[in-house]
């Protein structure tokens, strides 16, 4: 009999980041398990904490020191033993704590004590009596039995106009009956049917593969409309049919209404929805459905990996290149690798979709780590787009001043006239990337970020992207005084204005952060162009993948090089990406699409070969240049970002972490170290930030030598530094 626990301590302190042993109090053994929630005593004044069970002992060797667990909190285990398992995974592998792992596993409601929200619905119990056949009674039984068990009494009295003591009336007489029933803050709209489709030959040997194959790990690379989502559908049916449980990733919530409207459409609501911009009572009621096995199938952004699912059958991470699977904050996880460490401990099956895959995943695919699926052809026989390439340099020099060259103008308004719709594609937001004075050349910056502030003109202001600072536009200099100040660049709201102004019976949406701040906003946007309410879609990168409008027979690059002069080794990459998947949303249904791609650099090999649809060829070209550069995947890269308001201590410390890691490396042609020195954007926030890059064959043991250094500089420095340790990060900026 267990009579001790392993307990997590729920603190953010790093310096508590282990193990703590409690006892099990007698009233409480054989009653606690791995992964339950308990409250404990903590520290000198025996704090009540929240604990997280992850270990049992029979036996304790220090036992008089020990303090004993309080109370269970919940009737369940919040973790499971494989989430577990997981956790301790995560941790050597993201040099994350205990407490971090834990947080994203399970929802914040938990912690919060957060219960299923219940109501009293009302329904008919029995007939009138004689004495009550009359008004108001007859009418509130017949409304009630047009609506059985759909209402409470408040809302049967407000929706209605019906009073409380009527319905009070009918309840002590038992013509009615209260039952008490759980709401769910979730959305429970129902979709219209989204039919079966007949697979292509490309599509049945693609499910196929991934059901009747001993490996477990695949790669789809499709075209743009090669009909993955249906493969995606056939696969989660046969999970279905055998009792299994699936999960399907989206990068973007802007594709989440798309999926969902699919995968509700065809199988019915009972689908969790799991994404950030949720509630916190919607997070809760979703993860508690998939707990209590009410709901077999999951869709959702990268969080959704951890969804507690007992019998998971195969895990579907849809346009897998995308850096938003890669978490920006601790723990710094891929829901990739998580999907991979799922596979190894739940024996479930991995697919990976996407029209460009990353270098990294297709490397694997040669390497034999996954099986390579390739679908070549658009599903239903639809054609490819016809890509054709603008050089901006010659519209310039043949007076054409405007963002749209006089191919795109003419396009647009061709698309207009025939009823059908266009995407136009900018991967910035707001008017102006940047506002300068043309006498003095002045750049108005944040006073907190080392970064140019946006004009945006439907506030008239300017705001900083990091830090989200606004200052009131001005129209003089305020180094010169003069009244030369120019805004400089072009975002997604001065495509809106250009486009407004040009078309003006073009009717304008647009995608981008701004615009999809507010709950629901995405699918209202969707919904709108989906429907034909709207005929030009002007977006950043959310409009770039994903999205499924068969109306769609012109999309748009209006700068096709921002990507490109990015100081990343991913730029290639990631300009490739875009330009490809954004093509891929014309052309979609019957109609034939055109795809008009502006561009400086029309020479540049990443355009090139997404302008011809090749993505071999642009990943032999890539893949060389990688593994002459040492790049991923041929090795890792560990970023440290140094972070703190007092620049010279920072420097100093970065400058002592650099010496000690060279010195413990330096013997070493296995590991190199790079740096210190400042990011490529040096402020945020009023906080200066510096970089050292670790790169080469980087162990788990390598890993925690360089965590340990890092923060023992930083302690011994007494300075209010902050560190990030990230492996294989997304950016480098």
């Amino acid at each position: 009999m267990y009579k001790y626990a392993g307990i997590i301590i729920n603190s953010d302190s790093t310096q508590l980041d282990r193990i703590f042993t409690y006892s099990i109090p007698l009233n409480l053994i054989g009653e606690i398990g791995i992964g339950m929630r308990v409250k404990v005593p903590f520290g000198l004044g025996n704090r009540k904490l929240d604990g997280f069970v992850i270990e049992l002992y029979e036996a304790c060797a220090d036992f008089n020191k020990i303090k004993e667990i309080i109370e269970v909190c919940d009737s369940f285990p919040v973790l499971r033993k494989e989430d577990i398992l997981l956790i301790e995974e995560m941790r050597r592998r993201y040099l994350c704590t205990y407490l971090e792992c834990i947080k994203i596993m399970i929802p914040p409601g938990i912690t919060k004590g957060m219960k299923i929200k219940t109501s009293d619905k009302i329904y008919l119990s029995g007939s009138l009596t004689e004495k009550y056949i009359k008004e108001p009674y007859i009418s509130i039984y017949n409304l009630i039995k047009d609506n059985n068990g759909l209402y409470a009494r408040s809302e049967l009295s407000k929706k209605f106009n019906i009073s409380l003591s009527s319905i009070n009336t009918m309840l002590k007489h038992g013509f009615l009956t209260q039952s008490r029933e759980a709401i769910q803050r979730v959305s429970g709209r129902e979709y219209e049917g989204y039919e079966e489709k007949n697979l292509n030959i490309e599509q049945r040997t693609a499910v196929d593969k991934v059901l009747y194959s001993n490996e477990k790990k695949f790669l789809i690379h499709g075209v743009t409309g090669s009909g993955k989502t249906e493969v995606y559908m056939n696969l989660v049916q046969y999970m279905l049919n055998i009792g299994k449980e699936s999960i399907i990733l989206v990068p973007e919530i802007s594709l989440t209404p798309q999926m969902v409207e699919r995968f509700k459409g065809r199988f019915g609501k009972d689908i969790a929805v799991f994404h950030s911009r949720l509630s916190d009572g919607q997070r809760f009621d979703e993860w508690i459905r998939v707990k209590n096995k009410e709901v077999k199938v999951a869709i959702g952004a990268r969080s959704a990996i951890f969804l507690p699912f007992d019998n998971l059958g195969i895990v579907i991470i849809d346009e897998e290149h995308e850096g938003s699977y890669k978490s920006d904050s601790d723990p710094k996880y891929n829901a990739r690798e998580i999907a991979e460490m799922k596979s190894n401990l739940e024996g479930c099956k991995i697919l990976l979709g996407s029209a460009t895959p990353s270098i990294e995943s297709y490397y694997k695919c040669i390497n034999k780590d996954y099986e390579l699926i390739t679908l070549k052809n658009r599903a239903d026989g639809a054609l490819m787009p016809e890509v054709e390439t603008i050089d901006m340099r010659e519209e310039l020099q043949n007076g054409n001043k405007s963002m749209f060259s006089r191919k795109l103008n003419e396009e647009i308004l061709n698309c207009l006239q025939k009823g059908e719709q266009v995407i136009l594609f900018l991967n910035r937001r707001g008017f102006s990337t940047f506002v300068s004075c043309r006498k003095c050349g002045y750049v108005f910056k944040c006073t907190k970020c080392d970064i140019s502030l946006t004009y945006h003109s439907d506030k008239q202001i300017l705001e900083c992207h990091y830090c989200g600072e606004k200052m009131k536009l001005v129209h003089n200099c305020p180094e010169c005084g003069s009244k030369y100040v120019k805004y400089f660049g072009v975002g997604t709201e001065k495509v809106e204005a250009e486009v407004k102004r040009s078309f003006p019976e073009a009717k304008v949406l647009r995608m981008d952060f701004d615009t999809t701040r507010t709950k629901d906003a995405y699918e209202r946007i969707y919904e709108t162009f989906k429907n034909g309410r709207a005929n030009v879609l002007i977006g950043t990168q959310m409009i770039a993948k994903g999205l499924d409008f068969k109306n769609v027979t012109l999309v748009g690059v209006i700068a096709a090089d921002l990507s490109l002069h990015i100081p990343d080794f991913r730029a290639a990459e990631r300009t490739y990406q875009l330009i490809t998947q954004v093509s891929g949303r014309a052309g979609r249904g019957e109609k034939k699409g055109k795809v008009i791609i502006q561009t400086y650099n029309p020479d540049d090999y990443s355009l090139k070969y997404s302008t011809e649809n090749n993505y071999n060829g642009f990943y032999e070209h890539e893949i060389s240049i990688r593994n002459d550069m040492n790049y991923p995947p041929f090795s890792s890269i560990l970023s440290i970002t140094l972070t703190s308001e007092e620049e010279n201590q920072l420097i100093k410390t970065a400058d002592k972490i650099g010496i000690m890691l060279k010195n413990q490396f330096n013997e070493t042609s296995e590991v190199s170290v790079l740096g210190p020195c400042p990011c490529t954007i040096s402020k945020i926030k009023n906080s200066f930030r510096w970089q050292i890059l670790v790169k080469g064959e980087i162990s788990t043991a390598v890993a925690m030598e360089v965590k340990n250094i890092t923060h023992n500089c930083v302690k011994e420095s007494n300075a209010v530094i902050r560190v990030s340790l990230d492996t294989n990060p997304n950016s480098l900026l």
